[in-house]
């Protein structure tokens, strides 16, 4: 039996799928905006809470019901906490052809040039990656459900590793000893910002919501 609607602020079908397994077995129907005819949102917030908040907001009223959405990103101590919400786009909109994938890889590659530049000569190199997700029941909740998810490690002076994407061949794990680049899917699953970031957000829609 399917149980609350609840709207996924965001088309990525692999953030689709690593949400539905990390909530379980929840009585959640969760589907993205995209399948419903909803635009993205604007993201013009300098803290990953407001943008998330904006997203789930987004979704909800154009959906008439309860949405969640993601923000996330790298935070670099010495960076002040850069790139944070830009992190996607730290280069600034690098231009490239050919398909998605192949776009991605390129701005991936020129974010990391950009990220090492900026870290040259820093000793202090303790970073995280930073899952903010967002519920709301409904575009006017007065409570929404927060869930923060940090990923704490170390950026290198080289990449590593040829999994994952975006930062990942630069983002050392000290207590797995390895890259985010050099983990299979399962154990970068299991360890994420996402994961840990989604554990909170099951228990608090079991909790608060009931579910």
């Amino acid at each position: 039996m399917a149980g609350l609607r609840l709207v996924l602020a965001s088309n990525n079908a692999k953030k689709l799928s690593e949400l539905r397994a990390l909530l379980g077995d929840l009585a959640v129907d969760l589907v993205t905006q995209g399948s419903l005819g909803i635009h993205e949102a604007e993201e013009p917030h300098h803290s990953f809470i407001e943008n998330a908040l904006a997203k789930a907001r987004h979704a909800a009223t154009a959906a008439g019901g309860a949405a969640i959405a993601d923000d996330s990103g790298l935070c670099v101590d010495a960076l002040g906490g850069a790139p944070g919400v830009i992190s996607a786009h730290y280069a600034g909109e690098v231009a490239a052809a050919g398909e998605r994938e192949a776009r991605r890889r390129v701005q991936d590659a020129a974010n990391n040039a950009r990220l090492l530049d900026a870290l040259r000569g820093t000793t202090d190199r303790r970073a995280h990656f930073i899952c903010t997700l967002v519920a709301v029941r409904h575009a006017q909740d007065p409570q929404p459900l927060v869930a923060v998810g940090r990923w704490p490690g170390e950026i290198l002076a080289a990449p590593r590793g040829t999994q994952g994407f975006g930062y990942d061949p630069l983002m050392f794990i000290p207590e797995l000893g390895r890259t985010v680049a050099e983990l299979d899917e399962t154990t970068k699953n299991r360890h994420s910002h996402r994961a840990r970031a989604t554990a909170q957000m099951r228990l608090l829609l079991q909790e608060v919501w009931h579910l």
